[in-house]
């Protein structure tokens, strides 16, 4: 599990967002209400979806499955001139993120994480950074078929070393 590391300029988002937890995940009732409401958007940038995911800082350090997130349903933009009634507005700060390709279906894509998060971030050179993770849902992605194909972007800073 080799990750490609990218650096990201800022991007602008607009979608829909939902409070949830891993232990009350409300990521379907998210997108149904999302995914018919997509073409309302006129500036898309791509056609491309994000699936975008707001932690507290610290969120991962005692790791508590009925913690609250913030989870966004969304779409590139090129503005923000024009929001559709009842979407908001989301901006992702640059950075640099690990880029890892999942291929399988939506709902067990859980297992990649716990291998980026447990095994290969504490591996690496790398720390995870406190701003907003996303999966990038693209032309391959299929939902829950086995040869669904999306991109999981982690945010992430270079380690410190204390030579």
């Amino acid at each position: 599990m080799q990750p490609r590391i990218e650096a990201v300029q800022e991007k602008k988002l607009v979608g829909k967002c939902l409070k949830m937890s891993f232990s009350k995940n409300r990521t379907m009732e998210l997108w149904r209400s999302f995914a018919p409401r997509i073409k309302e958007i006129k500036n898309s940038a791509d056609s491309d979806l994000y699936s975008v995911e707001v932690y507290e800082s610290g969120f991962f350090d005692n790791f508590i499955p009925e913690r609250e997130f913030d989870r966004w349903a969304a779409i590139e933009v090129t503005d923000f001139n024009e929001i559709p009634d009842e979407m908001e507005n989301i901006t992702l700060p640059g950075g640099l993120y690990a880029v890892f390709i999942y291929i399988g279906p939506a709902s067990a894509a859980s297992i990649i994480y716990q291998a980026i998060l447990g095994t290969w971030l504490p591996k690496s050179e790398f720390l995870l950074d406190n701003r907003p993770h996303f999966a990038l849902m693209g032309t391959e992605y299929k939902g829950e078929d086995p040869g669904s194909e999306e991109e999981i972007w982690i945010p992430i800073k270079r380690k410190i070393n204390n030579k």
